[in-house]
């Protein structure tokens, strides 16, 4: 006698769900992967972009240049004949605490008179007008080269007094200042010396230290009594220092005279 057979066949469509749930896993875990790599770099990209512009501004506002004061002095050919305007400014610079060194080929001398301005750049810089100052030497001495700023002119861009400005150290304890690669340090202290011939002025023979012998060429400037004086010195990188004054109403018997501050 024969047993009765019977078969059942079930269905279950679990698995078919569970491969598309780990489908999905797989692909969320994929987004999630490229998103982090992207934010990833994009963090990165932004951090270093946010320290170079940190070192930036930092650097813009701390490097500022101190204008510790401002003599003129009058042309003469004897002590009783005298200029009845400032020739020359003696301009003593020097750094604030903290700043970052400063290159004084970089840096520009704006000054006016009211009616007249120069933008003065130094004697070694030959970037901005195409020529250095002309008879400029960086193994002269820094008397040498004033006494070329107030004499000497060529074709291009024209007489030394209306373009260019030379300087000297004062203090300079790591030797940093050299007449071809002037840098000022913080603790650093410096001259620099800005024409103002006045075209009256022309036939004198000596100005401060400098024998010009009646050589030295005309400004464009005018400082005479109660003459209202704007000087505006900008560095590569950091903030503008100004200095302006009005000069006495009369120098009377003095050679050099105190205008700043």
């Amino acid at each position: 006698m024969k047993s009765n057979r019977k078969s059942n066949l079930c269905t279950n469509t679990s698995a078919q769900v569970g491969i598309g749930t780990l489908i999905i896993f797989i692909a969320m875990v994929l987004v999630a992967a490229v998103a982090a790599a992207v934010l990833i770099q994009t963090s990165g990209t932004l951090q270093q972009k946010a320290q170079s512009t940190g070192k930036q501004a930092t650097q813009e506002v701390s490097s500022n240049l101190i204008v510790k004061g401002i003599e003129g002095v009058r042309a003469k050919t004897s002590s009783t004949n005298m200029s009845s305007n400032i020739d020359l400014l003696i301009l003593k610079i020097g750094l604030n605490v903290g700043s970052s060194p400063v290159d004084v080929n970089q840096v520009v001398i704006s000054i006016t008179d009211g009616t007249t301005t120069n933008n003065l750049i130094y004697g070694n810089n030959d970037k901005t007008y195409g020529y250095t100052m002309k008879d400029f030497s960086t193994s002269a001495t820094a008397a040498t080269n004033l006494d070329k700023l107030l004499t000497s002119t060529q074709a291009t861009p024209g007489d030394n007094a209306k373009y260019y400005f030379t300087a000297d150290k004062i203090r300079d304890e790591d030797s940093s200042f050299t007449q071809g690669k002037p840098v000022l340090n913080t603790g650093d202290l410096a001259t620099f010396y800005v024409s103002t011939v006045s075209g009256s002025d022309t036939a004198f023979t000596d100005i401060g230290n400098s024998n010009v012998a009646g050589a030295q060429k005309d400004s464009g400037l005018d400082v005479g009594p109660r003459t209202s004086v704007s000087i505006v010195i900008t560095p590569e990188s950091g903030v503008t220092t100004m200095a302006d004054f009005l000069t006495p109403s009369s120098y009377g018997t003095k050679e050099t005279v105190s205008l700043y501050p």
